[in-house]
């Protein structure tokens, strides 16, 4: 097996022929080309390359005469290549790999080494602002699918020369590009060598669900507790506010996102806003994001309570008890409301967007109207599950929502099995869930150093 580059082309040609399936995959191409009177040959993947850059570097080497051919790969790619980017390359495994990520590769005859011209361009889509993670007075851009365009938005908005990127390699088969972002003099260094460390010893063949993989294969399973162990934002303002603080940023090629490092509860619950608006309204928002996440999490496990035990219940709020006939008891309500709400919610996904608005108001007429009529559901249940449904969007994480969700049903569960022991039991779980959820970072979600 060749594993060095060497001087006969046809040699080259015939090994790079059993590595490549250049024959079966039409979009590997093989173009043989004559250079200042030697025989050449580019590989290439179509559809990574543009045809204007092509039509330049080839009218370039049309250009050089026998005469003028250099004898060595270096000094020809620093006269005849009219391209920023080269590299001169004598390991096939290297080669091999930049083919497949879009770079050009050229072979001249008697040439001890390849020229690897870096011109590719990878399809992408434009920078507009994240549906998720909106800012209602911030910069309107965000991640795309392509790292190198994420790294730019980072360098554009830090101009400093502590700002290093630093790119690893993740996936035996996809071999994914995975970008270690971090300024050099605010990063905690035993954070960033752990960091660094885990993803090198990462073994997986590759990344395709981009950086959810990479977090699993980061932190393993860990699935009793569903507390996320990262925060992920979309926003390349949220991200240099993040690194300016001495986190780190991990970008993962393919995906419009970057995962922020160390992270807690309190760095779950902030967004964009919270950076572009003065400290007391900043700390309103805050304030009210938290007071939200608490009663999403406890209105209708206290409701429930509550009914099981009318006579807590203070003379000035009766008016919360039920006072229709239950025809299915109330824990029953509220769990099937939880499992409407994300049917809901997922056929509003697929649902297409001419047909989005009339179907959901059709939606909420049917649920909110018809099976209160019908005695499916007592009012007072519809109204709490509704406002629960509309707070969760209230958070920009995602996961953190559906964190949420699982405890709000273990505490109703707990709660109608065993009335306020079951109550208390679920309280005492989700202090433990929040206090034992280790992060990489080696910290909790209450920001606590664990030995």
């Amino acid at each position: 097996m060749i594993q060095k580059v060497h001087t006969s082309l046809s040699e080259i040609k015939e090994y790079m022929n059993t590595i490549l399936p250049i024959q079966e995959s039409f979009d590997l191409v093989e173009r043989s080309i004559w250079v200042g009177g030697k025989e050449g040959v580019f590989y290439f993947v179509d559809g990574l390359l543009k045809d204007e850059s092509m039509v330049k570097i080839m009218t370039a080497f049309f250009a050089v005469k026998e005469q003028d051919l250099p004898e060595d790969a270096e000094t020809f790619a620093k006269k005849c290549i009219p391209c920023v980017e080269v590299d001169i390359v004598t390991d096939f495994e290297e080669i091999v790999k930049g083919i497949l990520s879009g770079v050009l590769a050229l072979f001249i005859d008697g040439y001890e080494s390849c020229i690897m011209i870096d011109c590719r361009t990878y399809p992408a889509r434009s920078v507009d602002e994240p549906e998720k993670d909106k800012s209602l007075r911030g910069s309107r851009d965000g991640f795309v699918e392509t790292v190198v365009f994420d790294t730019a938005l980072i360098r554009r908005r830090l101009r400093d020369p502590q700002l290093v990127m630093e790119m690893l390699e993740v996936g035996s088969s996809s071999r994914s590009d995975v970008v270690l972002c971090y300024m050099k003099q605010r990063v905690d260094a035993k954070l960033l060598m752990n960091v660094r460390k885990k993803i090198r010893e990462v073994k997986t063949e590759d990344l395709c669900m981009n950086q959810q993989s990479l977090a699993e294969a980061l932190m393993g399973t860990r699935w009793y507790n569903p507390f996320p162990k990262f925060k992920f934002t979309e926003r390349p303002d949220t991200t240099a506010a993040c690194l300016m603080e001495g986190k780190v940023a991990v970008l993962v090629d393919n995906s419009p996102s970057a995962m922020i490092l160390p992270t807690s509860v309190f760095d779950m619950i902030e967004e964009a806003n919270d950076y572009y608006f003065p400290a007391w309204t900043s700390l309103y928002l805050k304030f009210s994001r938290v007071l939200i996440l608490i009663l999403t999490v406890f209105l209708t496990p206290v409701f429930l309570l509550l009914m099981q035990n009318p006579q807590w219940i203070p003379p000035a709020f009766e008016f919360v008890a039920v006072k229709d006939t239950v025809n299915i008891p109330l824990v029953y309500q509220l769990l099937l409301l939880e499992l409407v709400i994300d049917g809901l919610r997922l056929a509003a996904l697929s649902t297409p967007n001419m047909l989005s608005t009339p179907l959901s108001i059709f939606a909420g007429l049917v649920l909110g109207e018809f099976s209160v009529n019908s005695g499916w559901f007592n009012p007072e249940v519809m109204l709490y599950m509704a406002f629960v449904a509309v707070a969760n969007y209230t958070q920009p994480n995602f996961e953190l929502g559906y964190a949420v969700k699982f405890m709000r049903m273990l505490i109703l569960i707990l709660t109608a099995l065993f009335n306020w022991g079951g109550f208390l039991a679920g309280c005492v779980i989700l202090l433990l869930l929040l206090c034992t959820n280790r992060t990489l970072s080696g910290r909790n979600y209450l920001n606590l150093s664990m030995k």
